[in-house]
C-alpha cells in the first residue's frame, strides 16, 4: 500500500488492537454554560463546550517541559504480535503499536489538560459558523512529509475520501455525514456540513489521520502491508522485523518540532517497541534490563511480582500514577446477535452470578473497585442519582427505555456475601431464568429440550482466570459455560465478525462523549463489521439519545442527555460490569521521568510511547 520499502527479515505473527483509550474526563470541570458559536475568522483552536483554555501566543501545553532535554533511546514492550503498518483500516490485519502521532498526524491536536480542545497542528486555523454548519481549515505552510513534499489541500481531500470508502466504521460513520468539500487553493479546505445538527463534527474531521497521496495506493488500502508508510510525524521507521520489533528514529527536519503543541514532547532520539508472546516473558525482560518501561495489568504480578533486586536498589521504580476523570466501562458482553442473550432477563440474570466480592478479595488483592456507570465516578453518571426532569423528558420519546430502579439511581450491580457460593444471588438469577422459560432439572438448565451452554472467548490467562471462575459460578445454576482460549489472529477475526457468544470487551470513557458512541452502541454499528458494538445493541433511545448529545448546546441539556444515555445502556444488560482501579500501575528505570504536571484528562503517561518522558542522562 504506502509506495516505500524497508528490508526486514524475522518470522512474524499479529497482535490484538487495543480497544482501549486511555481513561479521560471529569465532567464536573466543565463551565456552566456551552459557547454558542465561535470568533469571526479563522481561530489558533477550537473547544467543544466552551472556548479553549489557552490563548493564541501560548508556548507550550500545561503537561510538558519545555526544556526537557533531547537524546537516548526509549525500549519499549508490548505483548502481542503485528502483520500491518496500517493503523486505519481493520481488514489490513493487526497493526503495530506507535503509529500514531509518531509517524501519522492530524489536522489538529488534542489537549488532555482540557475535555475537548483542539490545537492547531498540520491545519494552523480552524473556522467556523455558530450552528458548525460548515468548517474551513487553513493548512500550515511549513506542513511537509517526512520526504520533504508538501501537504496540501489535495492530500486531506484524499485522505477524507480514502478513509470514508475503506477506513474504520468509526472513520466511515462520521465523514459519511458530510455534504460536500471545497479546496479553492492548496492551503484550504472547507467541509458542507448544513443540516446534520452534529456540533462534534468540526473537531471530528480536525482529528482526521493525514495521509500522503503520492504515498499511499488507494486500491491496495484494504490489504495487510509491511511497507513503510511516509507520514508527517517526528519520527521514521529505520528498522522492522515482522511481529517481533519497529524502531523509529527522530526525524531531525522534522517541520512541526518548534510548534507550542509539540514543545517538550517526543524527546527520545529513538523508540525501539519489542513484540512479546505473553506477559510473562515481556515481565521478565523488564527484570533483565532489556527494556525501560512497562505498564502492569496483572494485580497478583503487582502485589507480589516487584520484590527484584533492581528495585530494592531504586535502579527500577514502580508507581501507582493517579487515574483522574469518568471512569470506562470492561465487562462480560452479551452477543445480543444470537438468540440465548436475545432475551433481557437472561442477561440480567447471568449478572447475578459473577462475584465481584469474592473475586476481588481472592484473586485481585482488594485492588478493584466495581464499576456502576459507563462513566463512572464523574458528574456525567447516572449512579445514585434519581432522574431530572429534563432527563425524564428526553426518556418519554422512548417509552419503556429505562427500568424503574434505574430511573430513580437505585440499581448497583448484583453484590454478593463473598463467600463464592452466595445462594440468594443464585435464587434471583433464577427467577429471572424461570420468567423466561429457563427450568433446572437433574443439574441442568433447559428450555423445551434446549440445555443453557454458551463459549466465553479469551486471549490471555488474565482474561481465562475470569471467565473460569465465572463459569464455575455458572454450573451451580445448571449452565455450562465453555471458556475458550484463542491466539491473536482468531480472536481479532472472532471480534471483527462477531463470532462469538461472550467475550471480554473495554469502552474507555470520554469526558465529552460524542460520535465514538455511535460506533459502540448505535444500531447502524451493530450490523457494521469490526466496530465496537460488540452486544449489538439497537435502541431508537439509544440512537435518539446520541444526538441528543451530539446536539446540546447548554451544560444542562448535555449532562441531561448522557445521564439519560448511561440509564438506557444499563437497562439493556448488554454487558455485564466488571471493575477498575483508581491507579495507573507502572515500572520503568530511574533513568527516565516525565513532567510534574500530569493531563487531567487522560492516562498520565500521554501516549503509547511516552511522548512527554525524557531521559536524565540524555
Amino acid at each position: 500500500m504506502w509506495r516505500q520499502s524497508i528490508r526486514f527479515s524475522g518470522p512474524g505473527w499479529r497482535r490484538r488492537d487495543v480497544l482501549a483509550l486511555a481513561a479521560s474526563g471529569a465532567a464536573a470541570l466543565f463551565p456552566a454554560k456551552f459557547a454558542l458559536a465561535q470568533s469571526a475568522g479563522p481561530r489558533h483552536g477550537i473547544a467543544m463546550h466552551g472556548e479553549p483554555a489557552l490563548p493564541p501566543d501560548f508556548q507550550n501545553l500545561p503537561y510538558t517541559n519545555p526544556a526537557a532535554p533531547k537524546g537516548g533511546r526509549l525500549a519499549m514492550g508490548f505483548q502481542g504480535t503485528f502483520d500491518s503498518l496500517n493503523p486505519f483500516n481493520l481488514k489490513a490485519g493487526s497493526t503495530a503499536q506507535g503509529l500514531n502521532t509518531n509517524i501519522f498526524q492530524t489536522l489538529m491536536m488534542r489537549s488532555t489538560d482540557e475535555a475537548f480542545t483542539l490545537y492547531g497542528l498540520i491545519a494552523q486555523s480552524i473556522e467556523t459558523d455558530e450552528a458548525r454548519s460548515w468548517v474551513r481549515f487553513r493548512l500550515n505552510p511549513l506542513a511537509h512529509f517526512s520526504d520533504g513534499t508538501p501537504i496540501t489541500s489535495a492530500d486531506i481531500r484524499f485522505s477524507f475520501e480514502l478513509l470514508k470508502r475503506k477506513g474504520r466504521p468509526q472513520h466511515r460513520a462520521a465523514y459519511s455525514l458530510v455534504k460536500s468539500i471545497e479546496t479553492p487553493d492548496e492551503r484550504t479546505i472547507r467541509f458542507d456540513l448544513a443540516g446534520i445538527g452534529d456540533r462534534e463534527l468540526p473537531l471530528t474531521l480536525a482529528l482526521m489521520p493525514v495521509l500522503s497521496q503520492r504515498h499511499t495506493d488507494a486500491d491496495k488500502f484494504d490489504d495487510t502491508t509491511l511497507e513503510i508508510p511516509v507520514g508527517s510525524g517526528p519520527y521514521t521507521i529505520t528498522q522492522l522485523k515482522p511481529g517481533e520489533l519497529l524502531q523509529l528514529k527522530r526525524n531531525p527536519d522534522y517541520w512541526a518540532k518548534d510548534l507550542p503543541v509539540h514543545r517538550g514532547m517526543f524527546n527520545f532520539d529513538e523508540i525501539r517497541i519489542e513484540y512479546f508472546r505473553d506477559g510473562t516473558t515481556f515481565y521478565e525482560s523488564l527484570k533483565a534490563g532489556l527494556i525501560d518501561y512497562r505498564e502492569e495489568t496483572n494485580p497478583t504480578r503487582w502485589i507480589s511480582g516487584y520484590d527484584f533486586p533492581a528495585i530494592a536498589s531504586g535502579q527500577i521504580e514502580k508507581k501507582g500514577l493517579p487515574l483522574g476523570g469518568a471512569k470506562g466501562m470492561i465487562g462480560f458482553a452479551f452477543n445480543t446477535r444470537h438468540e440465548l442473550f436475545a432475551d433481557v432477563n437472561v442477561r440480567e440474570a447471568l449478572g447475578y452470578m459473577f462475584d465481584f466480592e469474592w473475586i476481588n478479595a481472592n484473586l485481585f488483592g482488594g485492588l478493584y473497585k466495581r464499576t456502576k456507570s459507563f462513566f463512572d465516578e464523574s458528574e456525567l453518571s447516572c449512579s445514585g442519582i434519581p432522574a431530572s426532569a429534563e432527563e425524564r423528558a428526553l426518556l418519554a420519546q422512548w417509552p419503556g427505555s429505562v427500568r424503574e430502579d434505574i430511573l430513580e439511581g437505585r440499581w448497583t450491580p448484583p453484590r454478593s456475601d463473598g463467600s463464592g457460593r452466595d445462594r440468594d444471588s443464585a435464587r434471583k438469577a433464577l427467577g429471572l431464568l424461570a420468567q423466561s422459560g429457563w427450568r433446572i432439572a437433574d443439574g441442568a438448565l433447559s428450555r423445551n429440550g434446549r440445555p443453557f451452554g454458551f463459549e466465553i472467548m479469551v486471549t490471555d490467562r488474565t482474561q481465562e482466570r475470569l471467565s473460569l471462575n465465572f463459569a464455575q459460578s455458572l454450573q451451580r445454576i445448571g449452565i455450562a459455560a465453555r471458556v475458550r482460549y484463542v491466539d491473536e489472529v482468531q480472536y481479532q477475526r472472532r471480534r471483527q465478525k462477531f463470532d462469538f457468544d461472550m467475550m471480554i470487551g473495554t469502552w474507555t470513557a470520554s469526558n465529552s462523549p460524542g460520535n465514538e458512541q455511535r460506533n459502540r452502541w448505535s444500531s447502524a454499528s451493530a450490523k457494521m463489521e469490526s466496530s465496537f458494538n460488540l452486544a449489538g445493541a439497537s435502541s431508537p433511545a439509544i440512537d435518539g439519545l446520541i444526538g441528543k448529545m451530539l446536539a446540546a448546546t447548554a451544560m444542562e441539556d448535555f449532562i441531561a442527555a448522557v445521564r439519560a444515555y448511561d440509564r438506557v445502556l444499563l437497562s439493556g444488560f448488554y454487558i455485564i460490569p466488571l471493575f477498575h482501579t483508581p491507579n495507573q500501575w507502572i515500572v520503568h528505570k530511574r533513568e527516565l521521568t516525565y513532567p510534574q504536571q500530569l493531563p487531567r484528562f487522560a492516562a498520565p503517561l500521554f501516549g503509547a510511547t511516552l511522548d512527554t518522558w525524557w531521559r536524565r542522562d540524555a
